[in-house]
């Protein structure tokens, strides 16, 4: 069974409650193949907050997309997916630990259905909450990153061990992804300490700087992505600082020198064979967007790629 979004051909953009691509608002989980949902949270955010309202700004330029995908063979997404928008998940702003553990229960609620969650942060703490609720299901996740910074340090700030700088290290102690099977792609900029880049091969991660994925080019990066991934239930999370803060500006945490919005789509439209039980689109911060919402329209854009990417191995209804 098809959920078909608002036709933009009958009824203007600007009209109507802003859902994502104008889907309709979920009332059942009952034969959804997969949702999207809100993560608001920013209480992990080490440096700006605000991506608490990147879900709403997401929606708000969604409008702009639509369901026919032409870099997948020309296909209507929603067609190959039954989808609606599940809104947004509770939170207790500014106390971490109970945040995630809001999130993770609305995130379960989702998986528990056979809904695949294709969630909007938030800062990418809210990640951890997505893999402990995906992972229930389907074990172990092959977890593809991408992302300026590696956030796998252990702590933050007084011993802190929940942060949108450590995510990707809990998750290997909590043994809810696999990193011999997993990737993070696009690190880039200044470190903390030498071992910035290391401590995540040291945790079992394939990592890909952004200097070496030019120098490999986007179809052999997209074949590596693939590979180490090898058809496993895999979680792919996009941190917007991946991208060239000239194309992406309302970011938490921005780092000079990455990939422009069209390198960014290339690469994601060259994905093959990507069996996603659960993605997430994070650290959208429209406080610092420009006039204009570019970087909610990239971020809209990118979630919408991940669900064709997704629709392109589902069955015709």
């Amino acid at each position: 069974m098809s959920v078909l979004p608002i036709d933009s051909l009958e009824t203007p953009r600007f009209c109507g409650v802003p859902t994502f691509m104008r889907l309709p608002q979920a009332t059942s989980l009952a034969g959804l193949d997969a949702a999207i949902i809100g993560l608001p949270s920013d209480s992990g955010s080490p440096f700006r907050t605000g991506a608490r309202f990147g879900p709403n700004a997401m929606r708000a330029m969604s409008v702009m997309l639509r369901p026919i995908n032409p870099y997948r063979g020309g296909i209507n997404i929603f067609e190959r997916l039954s989808m609606a928008d599940a809104g947004d998940a509770a939170v207790v702003p500014g106390y971490q630990e109970e945040s995630l553990e809001r999130l993770e229960a609305s995130m379960r609620a989702l998986v528990d259905a056979g809904v695949t969650p294709f969630a909007m942060g938030g800062d990418h703490s809210v990640t951890l909450a997505g893999l402990r609720a995906v992972a229930r299901r389907h074990g172990p996740l092959a977890l593809i990153q991408f992302d300026s910074h590696s956030d796998t340090w252990d702590k933050y700030f007084a011993g802190k061990k929940y942060s949108a700088g450590t995510p990707f290290r809990r998750a290997v102690e909590e043994a809810v992804v696999s990193p011999a099977h997993s990737i993070q792609v696009g690190l880039r900029g200044s470190l903390f300490t030498p071992t910035d880049i290391s401590q995540s091969i040291e945790l079992g991660y394939d990592v890909v700087t952004t200097d070496e994925m030019f120098a490999m080019g986007l179809p052999a990066l997209a074949t590596r992505i693939a590979a180490r991934v090898a058809g496993r239930p895999a979680f792919v999370t996009f941190d917007l600082d991946f991208v060239d803060p000239a194309a992406a500006p309302g970011v938490q945490t921005p780092e000079a020198g990455g990939p422009s919005a069209r390198e960014t789509l290339d690469l994601i439209r060259r994905l093959k064979g990507i069996d996603i039980v659960g993605c997430d689109v994070v650290e959208l911060n429209p406080l610092f967007d420009n006039a204009s919402q570019i970087s909610a329209l990239l971020a809209a854009t990118i979630m919408a790629e991940l669900i064709a990417l997704k629709a392109e191995a589902a069955r015709k209804d």
